[in-house]
């Protein structure tokens, strides 16, 4: 009896290749959508090139030069914008539709969307990194970095920010992540010791450099201004990404 083999053989393709088409799909569309472009890129731009040109017109003291403190700032920023900010809102109106409730049917797991989402936006924060640091050489910048540092700052920073950002969107309505997801954002942007060192913020400082933002800014500060590796900082970072997973776990709804 002949053994007929049908080409291409049936089944789901290996974990490795799942997680890869979706990780470029997600980071297609992110950059496919104005909002979150604009998160992505042009937002933290404007505020290195405002932060730069306006500290040296309104002569702010700072320990060293104006853009060798906002660019890793600025870095931690849209690391920020796009691991919480974009992924809240993209996964919230994913939900709303039911694109995350289909994939769930797929043979993608769910620790391979998970692993697809996360790897979009280390594909994002390449090309963020890439603009920003052309921007700020434009401006003279002359980073001293730490590899170790800078790699673990930037990890992190992204595996917090993009559980948080899950648990916002797994727990309130599209809409609703929005609001939020922008509110804290700005927040976070203004006062959260992301763009500008803690030691700008007074007293205040010493409450903020316990928030995720306040540790990463800090993390790519030393990192890149004086080539260190802020093990404090990273342990914050890992603490609140531990945080987010365990709630993420806990509260996420397909739909």
């Amino acid at each position: 009896m002949t053994e007929h083999v049908f080409t291409p053989m049936p089944g789901a393709a290996p974990l490795h290749q799942q997680v890869r088409a979706q990780a470029r799909m997600e980071a297609r569309l992110m950059l496919r959508n104005g909002e979150q472009l604009l998160l992505a890129v042009v937002i933290p731009v404007i505020v290195l090139i405002g932060g730069v040109t306006g500290s040296e017109h309104l002569g702010l003291s700072l320990d060293h030069a104006p853009v060798d403190v906002f660019a890793p700032g600025v870095l931690a920023l849209a690391i920020m914008s796009t691991a919480f900010t974009s992924l809240a809102i993209a996964t919230g109106f994913e939900r709303r539709y039911g694109v995350i409730k289909r994939l769930g049917a797929s043979p993608l797991p769910r620790s391979g969307l998970l692993l697809g989402k996360v790897g979009a936006l280390l594909l994002v924060e390449v090309l963020q990194v890439v603009v920003i640091g052309a921007v700020a050489l434009a401006f003279d910048w002359d980073p001293s970095p730490s590899a170790l540092g800078l790699v673990l700052a930037v990890v992190l920073g992204t595996a917090a920010f993009a559980s948080l950002g899950l648990f916002l969107a797994g727990v309130l309505r599209a809409e609703a992540t929005l609001a939020a997801a922008n509110l804290v954002y700005l927040l976070l942007l203004a006062g959260g010791a992301v763009v500008l060192p803690i030691s700008a913020y007074g007293a205040f400082g010493d409450v903020v450099r316990w928030l995720p933002s306040g540790a990463l800014g800090s993390a790519m500060r030393a990192a890149l201004i004086d080539g260190a590796t802020s093990w404090r900082d990273l342990g914050v970072l890992l603490v609140w990404a531990a945080l987010g997973t365990t709630l993420t776990a806990r509260t996420f709804t397909w739909e």
